[in-house]
């Protein structure tokens, strides 16, 4: 089968009802599934490998995908320390607005913006967040006082990960 064929044959499948087709040759087998693309996520810090949606020759099944995608999330939450905790859990908590980069200071030489035992007024700058080469001021919400930091400077944060707690 020839590449414009190919292309020929996937553009009356796209303009189709169909919602799988497959077909096959002595030398050749060729599979399109109409729908949603496979979304595939990785843990923070992986690098999440190139894999065929499901249905496509010599890719895995979804339930397969989905098994070692959880496996690597738990062995990766495992091998993380966790963060100290105080006995207290009450208070406001400070997330991350965006993914990104955490820095505890404006500068490596400078002294970091907040400290646990610090008092820290609303729309105070408690830490930056770094995404695209853009530096984003993280501000306090609440009145009060930092009683707990959950992430280290440098440290990459995805959307909504703790960042501090403020009573």
């Amino acid at each position: 089968m020839e590449f414009n064929q190919i292309l020929e044959l996937i553009d009356h499948v796209s303009a189709s009802e169909l919602t799988a087709f497959t077909y096959e040759t002595a030398d050749l087998t060729l599979s399109m599934e109409h729908g949603k693309p496979q979304v595939i996520q990785g843990v923070m810090g992986e690098t999440v490998e190139n894999i065929p949606a499901a249905g496509m020759a010599g890719g895995k099944d979804a339930t397969e995908t989905q098994a070692v995608n959880t496996a690597s999330a738990q062995s990766t939450e495992q091998s993380k320390p966790a963060p100290q905790k105080s006995d207290d859990q009450t208070g406001s908590l400070v997330t991350s607005p965006l993914v990104g980069t955490f820095y505890a200071a404006p500068s490596q030489d400078l002294p970091p913006y907040v400290q646990v035992g610090d008092k820290v007024k609303k729309g105070q700058v408690l830490a930056i967040v770094e995404a695209m080469k853009l530096m984003n001021e993280i501000e306090s919400d609440f009145d009060g006082e930092i009683v707990e930091i959950y992430v280290e400077n440098g440290q990459p944060v995805e959307y909504g990960q703790k960042l501090f707690r403020i009573k």
